[in-house]
């Protein structure tokens, strides 16, 4: 009678330990995955890594803007190696404190999320010191490879059972006492240190790649002749009301000197806007009408600290998704606008036959055939760009700039 159905009939008997019966635990693909786990030689996560969680007092008085890395939950999001996010920074005196002690990182811990975004992990491979919030769990391997685990948590076989054991009301959450039920697979210690291998020459070819970047930013404006280019400091300023009206703008920060001697230092240069050379697309994508069995590839920001969007992200089903997305083509340049993520631009290289969707807080660039999108990616990612976008911000809790700031930069020719 439930053939074709999302629904279960569990005895009593068959309740787990805290007598779940919410539906959500019986999602039929959980106990096709818990049956192909029992089938196999497996080990609860707790008899392989000691756990514990970060900080749980306040801290956000003590941030400052370099010091010791702070981890938190968005931090791990997309982030194989946590030293890949931007983290918050606390000073020395702030970490040594002793209710923080229990919180310090080591080299090889594996960080999950277990509050708000739950189940995203990384992999601390830093000997410097750090430490994290209490919405990420500390994974202490103890006899597993940390590169092995970290895998298996990002696997489906990982994030189902993470997702099954999630609860909570308002605020969803994976509790530390529920973890001796999440399993871990047993393979041969050849396999899994194959597995490790190949996450360790990940990490390389990222670091490569970041460097490769740098030298690709420092040639073109070496060719440009903007290597050397340094912004005026001012401690104060003035602008006609003339400037404001046609801005539509009326705070100081638009009208920062830095900003102001980017733009025009850009404009005595010959040159085109990016407008001029790039369409802004704006194709939307609706969950609630998209076809409940059509998987798509969901792109966020943190997704673009790559130049590179990832043609392997794991596709989801719409019903997973709350909120409208735009819709992605290869050969398109996406932008971030908001906040501290405007670094985070990437390229629509590949095709693939799951579509693709991204985040509306990206500027979505088709161009027109007089730039390509390489070179544009590398330029808006350099100061002078970087500069006039930070400082073109607008709002309190998500601050983000228009995309007419994008569209009116100029590019040198």
């Amino acid at each position: 009678m439930l053939e074709g159905l999302e629904a279960t009939e569990i005895r009593h008997s068959q309740l787990e330990r805290t007598k779940r019966f919410d539906a959500e635990y019986f999602k039929k693909h959980f106990l096709y995955l818990a049956d192909v786990l029992a089938s196999r030689k497996t080990q609860q996560l707790t008899q392989l890594a000691s756990i514990s969680d970060g900080n749980h007092f306040s801290i956000a008085e003590n941030f400052t803007d370099e010091g010791i890395p702070y981890y938190r939950g968005q931090d791990v999001t997309g982030k194989p190696f946590v030293e890949l996010s931007t983290p918050k920074y606390i000073d020395e005196r702030s970490f040594n404190e002793p209710h923080m002690i229990r919180s310090h990182l080591k080299q090889g811990d594996v960080l999950l999320s277990i509050v708000g975004t739950i189940g995203e992990s990384s992999l601390v491979t830093s000997t410097q010191p750090a430490t994290c919030s209490c919405k990420l769990a500390i994974l202490r391997p103890k006899n597993i490879d940390p590169n092995y685990l970290a895998v298996v948590l990002q696997s489906d076989y990982g994030k189902s059972q993470i997702a099954r054991l999630t609860r909570g009301a308002i605020q969803m959450g994976l509790l530390l006492e529920d973890m001796d039920q999440v399993l871990i697979p047993s393979f041969s210690k050849d396999f899994e240190s194959g597995i490790s291998q190949i996450v360790k020459l990940s990490q390389i070819a990222i670091e490569t790649s970041k460097t490769t970047q740098q030298q690709a930013e420092q040639t073109l404006l070496r060719i440009l002749d903007l290597e050397n280019w340094q912004p005026q400091q001012a401690l104060s300023y003035e602008r006609k009301a003339s400037d404001v009206f046609a801005a539509e703008r009326l705070d100081a920060e638009y009208y920062y000197p830095e900003k102001t001697a980017a733009l025009k230092f850009l404009e005595s240069l010959p040159g085109k806007t990016v407008g001029k050379m790039f369409v802004s697309i704006r194709d939307l994508w609706q969950p609630d009408t998209a076809s409940k069995n059509q998987q798509v590839q969901n792109y966020d920001l943190t997704d673009a600290l790559s130049p590179f969007l990832d043609t392997e992200k794991e596709p989801v089903y719409p019903e997973e998704i709350s909120s409208t997305k735009k819709k992605l083509s290869q050969g398109q340049i996406i932008v971030s606008r908001l906040r501290s993520y405007l670094k985070e631009i990437a390229l629509v290289l590949h095709d693939t036959n799951i579509p693709m969707v991204a985040s509306t807080e990206f500027i979505v660039l088709q161009p027109t055939g007089q730039m390509n999108i390489e070179t544009l990616m590398v330029y808006l990612r350099s100061i002078l760009p970087q500069t006039i976008f930070k400082w073109s911000q607008d709002g309190s809790n998500h601050p983000r700039f228009d995309e007419k700031e994008l569209l009116n930069l100029s590019r040198p020719v």
